[in-house]
């Protein structure tokens, strides 16, 4: 293969948009011409090959497309396989993001207890979330919100059509309650672990029944 075809196979595989052959005569310093044939011949050896792909001349330029009879299957994969890609926590995190929104990445790793960098990227790839401002405070955090795309995903006409959250979520005073008791379990097993660590330096045993940190 010429130097000249390998260079129009690069170009047209980082092009979004068709090339015209007088730039991609240009870009190769080769004649109008000489590109058409190449072109041609580039389309041929696609197809004698039975590649999935194949170069064809549309809107004025040559652009690489998916073969008519691979349909199919770029059908489910554009039906199916796009929505089976978001994993668990990344469908945890879009949730969290559509309703808490504007939020920041600290706060969601805070709320989900794992590091989101990568999980955010993907989302914004796929583009359902987008920065959509900074937080005032120290630091100008950047701050996250979902697309007008998620919306459309998701068969939305606004943020104010998701379900509320109040029959899956506790009243604010229970979460507090919960934390409560939480901080005082775990001040009591501290507690206990000093006490016994004590005793056992001293010799002495504690009597039973004084301290219980069992779980309920």
């Amino acid at each position: 293969m010429t130097e000249t075809k390998r260079a129009i196979e690069a170009v047209l595989m980082a092009a979004i948009e068709p090339i015209e052959p007088q730039l991609l005569a240009q870009l190769t310093e080769t004649p109008v011409d000489e590109i058409e044939a190449l072109c041609t011949e580039l389309h041929d050896e696609y197809e004698r090959d039975g590649r999935g792909f194949t170069l064809v001349k549309i809107a004025g330029g040559y652009r690489y497309q998916t073969h008519a009879d691979m349909a199919p299957y770029i059908e489910r994969f554009v039906l199916d396989g796009q929505s089976a890609r978001l994993s668990g926590p990344a469908l945890e995190t879009l949730a969290i993001i559509a309703y808490k929104q504007p939020v920041s990445r600290a706060q969601l790793s805070a709320i989900r207890g794992v590091n989101v960098e990568s999980t955010i990227a993907t989302l914004i790839q796929r583009g359902y979330v987008a920065e959509i401002g900074h937080d005032p405070g120290p630091g100008q955090a950047i701050l996250y919100g979902t697309t007008t795309r998620f919306l459309e995903q998701v068969g939305l006409d606004s943020l104010q059509e998701l379900p509320p959250l109040a029959g899956f979520v506790p009243e604010p005073e229970v979460v507090e309650a919960l934390e409560r008791g939480l901080h005082l379990r775990v001040d009591d097993a501290n507690a206990a672990a000093a006490a016994a660590a004590a005793a056992g330096e001293s010799g002495d045993a504690p009597e039973a029944g004084t301290i219980d940190v069992t779980d309920e």
